[in-house]
Order: C-alpha cells, then sequence, then structure tokens
C-alpha cells in the first residue's frame, strides 16, 4: 500500500525541505503551500516538479479545508500523515501602523486556517480509526533591539503553540497520532525536516501525544 502524505503550510525553507525529504520516501505526495502574502525574509520557491502534486487552499474557507482533504484523497488514495507546517511571516510594525488587509491576512492564514484544516483531518482519521496528525512549528528569532517588535508574528506563533499543545491533551483516547514538533527558526532546516520524518516513522508510542522540539545540531533536546 502506498504511503499517503500531505504536507500543508506557507512557502519557507522548512516547507521545502520537508517537501524534499518526503520526496526520499514516496513516489508521490500531495502539498498545499500557500505564497506568502506578507513579507517573510523566510520564503523560498517550492519544488513544482514531480513527486510533488500541488493542491489549493484558502486558509480561511471552511470550504476550502473539506475540499482540500478530498483532492487530497482523490490523489493518493488515503492519507496516511498529514503534516502542517506553520512558519508566520515576521512583520515588524507598531499597532498604529498595521493595516486592516495585513491583520485579515495573518488571521486567515496563519491562524484561522489550522483550526479549519484539522477539524477535518481528525474527523478523516477518527473515521478510519488510523492516521498521524504532525503539527510543526518555527520558532520566530527575536530581532534586534532597535527593531518594532512583531505583534503579529508572535502571536501567530503562540497561536498555533496553544492550539498544539490543546490537541495534544485532549486526544489521549482518539485512534490517531498526533505529534508537535518544533525548532529555533535558525535551525538547519533538512536536519529538522529529518528530525520529523524519523520520529514518525519511528512508531514508538512514548512518542504520541507528546511535543518534540528540536534544537541546532543537538537534535532532540525536550519532550512534553
Amino acid at each position: 500500500m502506498t504511503r499517503g502524505i500531505l504536507l500543508a503550510g506557507n512557502e519557507s525553507a522548512l516547507s521545502a525541505a520537508v517537501a524534499v525529504e518526503a520526496s526520499k520516501r514516496v513516489e508521490y505526495f500531495t502539498a498545499a503551500f500557500i505564497p506568502n502574502r506578507l513579507v517573510n525574509p523566510d520564503s523560498k520557491p517550492l519544488p513544482t516538479a514531480a513527486p510533488l502534486i500541488s493542491l489549493h487552499w484558502n486558509p480561511g474557507s471552511p470550504v476550502s479545508a473539506r475540499t482540500l482533504i478530498l483532492a487530497a484523497e482523490n490523489r493518493l488514495e488515503h492519507i496516511n500523515e498529514a503534516i502542517l507546517i506553520c512558519v508566520p511571516p515576521t512583520v515588524r510594525k507598531p499597532p498604529g501602523a498595521l493595516t486592516a488587509p495585513e491583520i485579515e491576512i495573518m488571521v486567515n492564514d496563519h491562524i484561522k486556517g489550522w483550526f479549519f484544516l484539522v477539524k477535518e483531518l481528525s474527523a478523516l482519521f477518527r473515521l478510519k480509526k488510523t492516521g498521524t496528525l504532525a503539527l510543526v512549528l518555527s520558532e520566530l528569532d527575536s530581532g534586534g533591539k532597535e527593531e518594532p517588535p512583531d505583534i503579529m508574528g508572535l502571536s501567530a506563533v503562540e497561536s498555533f503553540r496553544a492550539f498544539t499543545q490543546s490537541l495534544l491533551q485532549s486526544s489521549l483516547e482518539e485512534p490517531f497520532r498526533i505529534l508537535g514538533f518544533s525548532a529555533p527558526q535558525s535551525c538547519n532546516t533538512a536536519e529538522f525536516a529529518a528530525f520529523i520524518f524519523k520520529n514518525l516513522e519511528d512508531g514508538a508510542k512514548r512518542n504520541n501525544n507528546k511535543w518534540l522540539k528540536f534544537g541546532k545540531g543537538r537534535g532532540l533536546f525536550g519532550r512534553y
């Protein structure tokens, strides 16, 4: 049986690294990566050739989340693993300088979309009584002392962190696996991507419903 992998998130160096790592394991996989509509120095073009099957996803739409899952199932036959990658863009502006479109984009693309997508994936895995849901977080760098605070990016990070932690705590009786992963933004993305897949493939029950933290060149340095 072919292993079905769905990747979702925004364009970033980490998303590209996870896509490359997935290509080493399966003949083809699906990915729904949204373009960065806000400034993101970590943005990186994603591979477009096989084995990546690109799917459309509008994070702000619950209908789009449902359509994405159906499209992935149609292309893969089944989804065994869904890897959601959160790398919010950095927007260093004082509160009064933020625009309404910037706020809407951040909320829709980097906060609200995860709730819609996890809702659909959880329902699917619960129905099939199997599957793995991995939530991957890139910790944003703090920036320099002279720079304005990154109010929006950090808000998206903390929302994803709280959402993931709540899922891990409430899913002990679920028939599918949920794992959380995080690493500093400055980490080696290729090594972090390999670390994610190593733990997904390990199958060790001790990692189920755990948050696995990756550090610069040191691998796992925390689990909670």
